[in-house]
């Protein structure tokens, strides 16, 4: 059976750059930017798109609700 897909979305300009989401992904797909947003916060961003598999671990300790996660079939 193959392992489901899925795709972060980041609001870029609300996120803090706290690093709970890079750290809570499983599968090494997030990693802080190094470009700042408008608040002068290095942000995250995907790194590794192919091994995403949309569990949302990323979006459920973000403190200020900054992602959206979509699977992808």
């Amino acid at each position: 059976m193959a392992r489901s897909k899925g795709f972060v979305e980041f609001d870029v300009d609300k996120c803090k750059g706290c690093e709970l989401c890079v750290n809570a992904c499983p599968f090494h797909v997030l990693e802080m930017s190094p470009q700042v947003n408008n608040k002068g916060y290095h942000f995250s961003h995907m790194i590794n798109y192919d091994k995403c598999t949309g569990c949302e671990s990323c979006a459920m300790v973000c403190p200020d609700v900054v992602i959206t996660v979509y699977k992808l079939i």
